[in-house]
């Protein structure tokens, strides 16, 4: 069967809501991704077949195909590459990954842009559905589907606390794994690890243009005394804000092809995916998917847990990943070893291609072999991907 190379990943630092990427509009901020990408390798823009970009709230400055917008708004990109967008809620663009390898395996195509954006701060989460709810067009709530789930509110915060409660954690094991994706993700910008993977992008503030280069969520003095401090977003729970993930602004891309392109347009390969699996479940409970998702890529690819090296879970709760270790039985020390988005932010669509980034990176970083990802996902659904490092 062809292998689907990744040759460049790359994201915007994170910008917290109403922080320093909050002044960009959204086209063009996805469209510094694929750009840089295209830029950094070299490739003939015109080799490009297609543009596959996550996007979660596809309203106001996120609406009309905002993959296509994205390409149009490129400086690199000509008018004639096609892009479409998808939703698959947080693993948006870790979907555009999957079927931009999917393209270059079967043939059809070879050289194919993943890419996510969303900002969080100019569309508001949820806006897509919530404006039309106001003004009286309608619910998503079907009457078949109200019908089949009679008084439920697929929620994935009242599915987090459902996973607290399921597998035993304490508000003080979601505080400590908190604090400990902040302490990783500052070790990481003070090392220089996200050097490689980072993109700028030029902001404006009160003190005149500044290139935007660090996550704007990280808390540098993080403390468990701060984190504990934080009021539940619940009275009978056990997440607060500080254990849940950043909203956040960003986006992110990474550049997949075939063996062909590589041949003929002289690119070094970074790694190859070999494996990509979805899967779907309770919806209710919703975010704990990742956890036999992964079972299942695994089966699939022959291999175990022990032979991965590096593991990103995105920590869109911290119960979740919690969950997914204690499930597979993974070591704790190759999981977000550069933090994850309770520190760097989760910036829905571009997250995808956000995490691939950074576990493509930190794999190479430190000489490593076989990465996995894997995104809980609204409606009980999660992705997996299995790289290779080259």
């Amino acid at each position: 069967m062809p292998t689907a190379y990744i040759v460049d990943a790359v994201r915007t630092a994170g910008g917290r809501r109403g922080g320093r990427l909050a002044g960009v509009h959204p086209v063009d901020l996805l469209s510094k991704s694929p750009d840089t990408g295209v830029e950094r390798r070299g490739i003939d823009p015109n080799a490009i077949d297609d543009v596959i970009t996550g996007c979660v709230t596809q309203a106001g400055e996120q609406a009309m195909q905002v993959g296509r917008m994205g390409v149009l708004a490129s400086k690199n990109l000509p008018d004639s590459t096609p892009a479409v967008t998808i939703d698959r809620q947080c693993g948006s663009s870790q979907q555009a990954i999957q079927f931009a390898a999917q393209a270059v395996m079967s043939g059809t195509q070879d050289a194919v842009i993943a890419s996510g954006v969303e900002s969080m701060s100019r569309v508001p989460m949820g806006s897509n559905a919530m404006f039309h709810m106001k003004e009286g067009l309608g619910h998503y709530m079907s009457p078949q589907l109200q019908e089949k789930y009679p008084g439920i509110q697929f929620s994935q915060f009242m599915g987090a606390e459902m996973i607290v409660k399921k597998h035993g954690f304490t508000k003080e094991d979601l505080d400590r794994f908190a604090l400990a994706s902040h302490e990783k993700a500052i070790a990481a910008t003070n090392s220089g690890a996200f050097e490689n993977e980072v993109l700028p992008v030029e902001v404006e503030t009160p003190e005149g243009d500044q290139m935007h280069t660090v996550d704007e969520g990280i808390r540098f003095d993080a403390s468990l005394e701060g984190i504990a401090g934080v009021k539940l977003l619940s009275e009978d729970g056990a997440i607060t804000a500080a254990s849940s993930s950043q909203i956040c602004d960003g986006s992110s891309a990474a550049l997949i092809v075939s063996e062909e392109a590589l041949k003929r347009h002289n690119l070094a390969p970074m790694a190859r995916i070999i494996n990509r699996t979805v899967t779907a479940g309770d919806p209710v409970i919703m975010l704990e998917e990742p956890l036999f998702a992964t079972d299942r890529a695994l089966e699939r690819a022959g291999m175990k847990m022990d032979d991965i090296d590096l593991y990103e879970v995105n920590e869109a709760f911290a119960p979740v990943p919690l969950a997914w270790l204690k499930h597979t039985g993974a070591d704790p020390d190759k999981l977000n070893v550069n933090g994850g988005a309770i520190a760097l932010g989760h910036p829905l669509g571009a997250s995808g291609t956000k995490l691939m980034s950074t576990l493509v990176h930190a794999l190479k970083a430190r000489g490593k072999k076989y990465g996995l990802q894997t995104m809980c996902e609204g409606g009980g659904v999660a992705n997996v991907s299995i790289i290779e490092a080259l």
